[in-house]
């Protein structure tokens, strides 16, 4: 059923006339007979005006709501109760006033993947986002928690603590749209990346004044462990939509539609607008936690033309450090021992297997559906992937 249950699913008022015509014709019968034919005028009469008033005002209610929309499973309720969305703002537990049609200032939402070991680089990128414009939100995958404590902003942000699963794992279940309807923007970052060149004020003013609706910051290739040749900060740009002669999965000349030559972004820093991110969440898959090759199917969320909405900002660029993270343990309780757990090599089979799986079920949704039309379909078959493949393989895994 879909989320919205309208008039559609109430009773027809027809149906209803229906009925209300034989009851009343059959009562009539029955009044004429035990009554007599010379009372039949009048009661007739009578009947009708009442039936007449009666249908009015079911007309009148019907007409009244059978456009009106209700979510899924709030049929029972008044519909000015209903609160169909929420956010991560953390409420005092006295004092605190609530105004109905408060306005509410403009926010955007950062969320990290985080470890315990990569604390320090973590923090450097939180004190960047000033917690006047940004809601932040950690998503622990070694389930450590309580030893962010320490640090100054820590009761300010939201924890969520889930062991060894990935970003998108979380974010398939935390950060619903309905839930993050709220933020402006929604940045999905790994934890193991420099900022020392990156203002998320002046990045967000670029991105809403280019109309980037996916987008992330350019990586600096001087620095940066891993990054693709479309993501490489170009030095003399702002901002920049496509690359140029990429030898490896095909050429990228300047008509070039498809990624990775264009409406492409890495995974590891992604930035989406509210709407974006509203459809790519329904992309994520529940059972896929790794997200290799959502990538190349994020321009039809970009809400319009991909080679327009989505983009790669040149003027506020930060650094791919390339941390072990994922995969990686300590198998002591004390950080400053070295014994080490390193299961990296396995996370990146499994995240082959699950891209695999991911483009069959993308290619067989696109069978199935009769009723789909494909917006860039001079462009979807695109030539082989192994460039992005091998890059994975070869790098570091996002968490």
């Amino acid at each position: 059923m879909n989320s919205l249950n309208c008039a559609s699913a109430q009773s027809d008022p027809k149906s209803r006339s229906y009925l209300w015509t034989l009851f009343f014709v059959a009562s009539l019968i029955c009044s004429a007979y035990f009554i007599g034919t010379s009372s039949f005028g009048s009661e007739y009469k009578e009947g009708l005006t009442r039936w007449q008033v009666i249908e009015t005002m079911q007309s009148t209610t019907s007409n009244k709501c059978k456009d009106r929309c209700r979510t899924f499973g709030s049929e029972a309720l008044p519909q000015g109760i209903v609160r169909k969305t929420s956010d991560f703002e953390i409420r005092p537990l006295w004092n605190n006033t609530v105004k109905d049609n408060q306005p509410k200032p403009s926010m955007s939402l950062l969320t990290l993947a985080v470890g315990i070991q990569q604390k320090e680089v973590v923090d450097h990128i939180v004190k960047k986002f000033p917690l006047s414009d940004f809601v932040v939100m950690l998503f622990h995958y070694d389930g450590v928690v309580d030893k962010w404590r320490d640090l100054p902003w820590s009761d300010h942000v939201v924890h969520v603590s889930a062991v060894n699963q990935t970003k998108w794992w979380f974010a398939k279940r935390f950060l619903h749209p309905d839930i993050v309807a709220e933020y402006d923007y929604i940045f999905l970052w790994d934890e193991d990346l420099g900022v020392e060149n990156f203002n998320p004020r002046r990045y967000l003013s670029i991105v809403k004044d280019e109309g980037l609706e996916i987008s992330q910051p350019a990586l600096d290739p001087a620095k940066s462990a891993v990054y693709h040749p479309i993501t490489a900060h170009q030095p003399k740009s702002r901002v920049h939509r496509r690359m140029y002669k990429f030898k490896g999965s095909g050429r990228c000349y300047h008509n070039s539609t498809s990624p990775p030559c264009v409406g492409w972004v890495e995974m590891m820093a992604p930035v989406f607008s509210r709407a974006a991110w509203r459809c790519v969440w329904y992309m994520i898959q529940n059972d896929l936690i790794h997200a290799w090759g959502l990538d190349y199917q994020l321009g039809y969320c970009a809400q319009g033309d991909r080679t327009k909405n989505v983009g790669v900002v040149d003027s506020e660029y930060i650094v791919h450090l390339g941390l072990p993270t994922l995969g990686v343990f300590n198998g002591t309780e004390d950080s400053s021992k070295s014994h080490i757990v390193d299961n990296r090599v396995q996370v990146r089979i499994q995240s082959s297997i699950e891209m695999q799986i991911f483009r069959d079920r993308w290619k067989n949704a696109v069978k199935d559906d009769e009723c789909w039309v494909d917006p860039f379909q001079h462009s979807v078959n695109h030539t082989s992937n192994s460039t992005e493949h091998q890059m994975k393989i070869d790098g570091h895994i996002h968490t």
